[in-house]
């Protein structure tokens, strides 16, 4: 079984093991693959494993060998999943992975918008607590999360984790999906509503063709001009350049995401300039312990459907 793996340096920079992947067949490892040589790369692959390497119609068609393409994230739009469910190839992925290690990230997010830490201590860094007239300072307005309501865009395993940590924080939580939820831990507003009535916005639902950008002018206005907004799920959810005019005009207090659009981004990214934004490069998910759980489902996976059991299959 010859396996290729597009861009294994996403996953393990050096600090896990293949060896559970490489006991399962003859393995070739790219650090990275560019998109023109995805084809070329994996001619002969039998099951390639990919995070962000895209595996579009006409690369499929220039691959009549692959069987399996292993996702090694939750998201797969990176593969065109119609046309490989066309050509008798499995595509699955790693669910709930990263649950923890997201709603964590986006409570780092949260409280370095509402306590300013990270500003703060490169200040004191640079001698600004040497050269205070006070014995406290602040160089950020702090904001008590304890009161105040975070409404969350998707309430699945990530949601649901945000709102338990928003609850420790003493915080309303609210949510919105397209159908209502079985829950306890938070009140179901629609869209409109959960906008209006939240101090902190959320987004935690997976990007589909129907909710392209809807954070737009629109959703945004309607936001309190204190409240803030995260994403730790998929950049093209939200109008960047609407959120910047809406963060340069004052229109909102704040925002921090972990996604952008595109990925690197440009440099004319309108966000990368805006006001009061805090932007981490796509790394909530890269705790050690997340990666380590994403190998062992990969293995997992790929075994399962050796067996003929695919399992984690989304085509």
């Amino acid at each position: 079984m010859k396996i290729i793996i597009t861009d294994g340096y996403t996953l393990n920079p050096g600090d896990l093991s293949w060896q559970g992947i490489e006991n399962l067949g003859e393995v070739i490892n790219y650090d990275r693959t560019p998109a023109a040589d995805v084809a070329a790369r994996c001619r002969e692959a039998e099951i390639a494993i990919t995070n962000k390497v895209p595996f579009s119609k006409e690369t499929l068609a220039a691959l009549p060998n692959l069987k399996l393409i292993a996702v090694t994230a939750t998201g797969y739009n990176i593969v065109d999943t119609a046309a490989a469910a066309a050509q008798g190839i499995a595509v699955c992925n790693v669910p709930d992975y990263g649950t923890d290690s997201v709603a964590q990230h986006t409570f780092a997010l949260l409280l370095e918008l509402s306590n300013g830490v990270g500003k703060n201590s490169a200040s004191v860094a640079a001698g600004g607590w040497v050269a205070c007239e006070d014995f406290g300072y602040s160089k950020t307005p702090l904001m008590e999360l304890a009161g105040k309501t975070m409404g969350l865009v998707g309430f699945g395993s990530i949601g649901r984790q945000t709102a338990i940590i928003a609850r420790a924080f003493g915080m309303k939580v609210l949510y919105y999906t397209p159908r209502q939820k079985d829950t306890d831990l938070a009140e179901y507003r629609d869209l409109e509503s959960l906008f209006k009535e939240s101090d902190v916005v959320s987004l935690h639902c997976p990007l589909k063709s129907d909710n392209q950008q809807f954070v737009n002018r629109q959703l945004l206005q309607l936001m309190k001009p204190t409240a803030f907004l995260l994403n730790t799920a998929r950049g093209q959810l939200i109008n960047e350049a609407h959120l910047a005019q809406a963060l340069n005009e004052g229109v909102i207090a704040g925002a921090g995401v972990d996604v952008l659009s595109a990925e690197p981004p440009v440099a004319t990214n309108p966000l990368l300039s805006a006001k009061n934004i805090i932007i981490t490069p796509h790394n909530a998910w890269m705790s050690k312990e997340a990666r380590i759980r994403i190998m062992q489902i990969t293995e997992e996976n790929i075994k399962a459907f050796l067996d003929g059991k695919p399992q984690n299959r989304v085509n």
